[in-house]
C-alpha cells in the first residue's frame, strides 16, 4: 500500500473512531430522553384518568409516542454502523434515516391524531374535573415540564458540543430528540395553560383547545421530520456549498480539462458517494489515465473525508450525451 493510501486509511480510521464517540454521546442523549418519557407517560396517564383531563391524556399519548420513537432511534444508532457486505456494498448508513422516518410516523399517529381526537371529544361531550383533579393534573404537568426541560438541555448540550447549528443537527437521531423534547416543553406548557383556564372559568373549551393545539403542533413536527427522512432515503445530494467545493477541487486538478457533470448522494450520516464525469487534457495514454484517475480519487478523498465512494467517468464525449452509470465504470474511493 502506498504512503498516500496508508495515510488515507489512517484518516478514515480516525474519522470512524470520532463518529463512534459521537454515537455513544447520542445514545446517552436518547437514553436520557427515553427514561424521562417513560416516567412522564405513566404519570400523565394516571393523572389524566384521575383528573379526567383531555389535555393531560393528550400529553400522555405524546410521551408514549416519544418513548416508542426513542426505541426506534436506538435501533438506528446500532444498525446504521454495520459494515458493508456483499448484499449492501455501500453499507447500512441509510438505516438511520429509515428508523427516523418511523419515528416521525409514530409522532403523527400516536401523538398528533390522539391529541386532536381528545380535544374534539371534549368539545362534543364536555369534561368535568374536580378540584382534586385539577391539583393532581397541574402537579403532574409541572413535574413533567421540569423533566422534559432537563432532557432538552441534555440534547442541546450535545448540539453545542458538536459545533452547534444545522451541521450538528444533521444526525437524524439527535435532531429527532431535540424536536421531541422541544415540542414536549411547548406541549406541556399549553396543557398547563389550558387546564388552568378550565379551572378558572369552568369552560372546557380552553382545555380542549389546548389538546387540539398540541395535536397540530405534533403533526407539524412529524411532517418536518418525515420530510427530512424521506429526502435522505430517496437520495439527497450534499449541501450546495460542499458540492461546489468538490467541483472546484476536481477542476483544480491539472490533468482535468473540464468537469462535465457531478452527482453526489448521502449514503449515511458521514458517508457520501461522489460520481463525476470528467474530460482529461488530451495526449494521455491508458496507463497514464489510470494513474491520474487513482491520484485524483486519493486527493479528493483526503480533502473531503466523508467522500467514502468516489467514481470517475473519464470521457471526451459531449456533455449532452446520456450519462453512463458510474457503478459500471467507477471504483471504490481510495482503491
Amino acid at each position: 500500500m502506498s504512503d498516500t493510501a496508508a495515510d488515507r486509511t489512517k484518516d478514515k480510521e480516525s474519522d470512524r473512531e470520532a463518529d463512534g464517540a459521537t454515537d455513544r454521546k447520542t445514545r446517552v442523549t436518547v437514553l436520557v430522553a427515553l427514561a424521562a418519557n417513560l416516567v412522564i407517560a405513566v404519570a400523565k396517564a394516571v393523572g389524566g384518568l384521575v383528573a379526567g383531563s383531555p389535555a393531560l391524556l393528550s400529553e400522555a399519548a405524546h410521551s408514549v409516542a416519544d418513548s416508542l420513537n426513542e426505541v426506534f432511534l436506538l435501533a438506528a444508532l446500532r444498525r446504521s454502523r454495520r459494515p458493508a457486505d456483499q448484499r449492501h456494498p455501500f453499507g447500512y448508513g441509510k438505516e438511520r434515516f429509515f428508523w427516523s422516518l418511523l419515528a416521525a410516523v409514530g409522532i403523527f399517529v400516536m401523538g398528533a391524531c390522539f391529541s386532536v381526537f381528545q380535544g374534539v371529544e371534549a368539545l362534543r361531550n364536555g369534561a368535568s374535573e374536580t378540584s382534586t383533579g385539577y391539583v393532581v393534573g397541574l402537579i403532574v404537568l409541572a413535574v413533567s415540564l421540569i423533566v422534559e426541560g432537563v432532557s432538552l438541555l441534555r440534547a442541546l448540550h450535545q448540539v453545542r458540543a458538536q459545533g452547534g447549528g444545522m451541521e450538528a443537527l444533521r444526525d437524524p437521531a439527535l435532531r429527532t430528540v431535540v424536536a421531541e423534547d422541544g415540542t414536549a416543553v411547548v406541549g406541556v406548557t399549553l396543557a398547563i395553560i389550558g387546564m388552568a383556564l378550565h379551572m378558572i372559568t369552568g369552560e372546557v373549551v380552553w382545555e380542549a383547545s389546548a389538546s387540539i393545539a398540541i395535536g397540530l403542533l405534533l403533526g407539524y413536527v412529524a411532517y418536518r421530520l418525515g420530510r427530512d427522512a424521506r429526502d435522505q432515503l430517496i437520495g439527497e445530494a450534499v449541501d450546495p456549498e460542499l458540492g461546489d467545493r468538490i467541483r472546484s477541487l476536481l477542476a483544480a486538478e491539472p490533468e482535468i480539462d473540464s468537469v462535465e457533470a457531478l452527482f453526489t448522494m448521502r449514503m449515511g450520516l458521514d458517508s457520501t458517494m461522489v460520481a463525476a464525469r470528467i474530460d482529461l487534457v488530451p495526449g494521455m495514454d491508458s496507463e497514464r489515465v489510470e494513474e491520474v484517475s487513482m491520484r485524483i480519487k486519493e486527493s479528493l478523498g483526503r480533502a473531503v473525508s466523508e467522500a467514502g465512494e468516489i467514481f470517475l467517468d473519464i470521457t471526451d464525449r459531449p456533455a449532452e450525451e446520456a450519462w453512463k452509470s458510474p457503478a459500471a465504470t467507477g471504483e471504490r474511493g481510495g482503491a
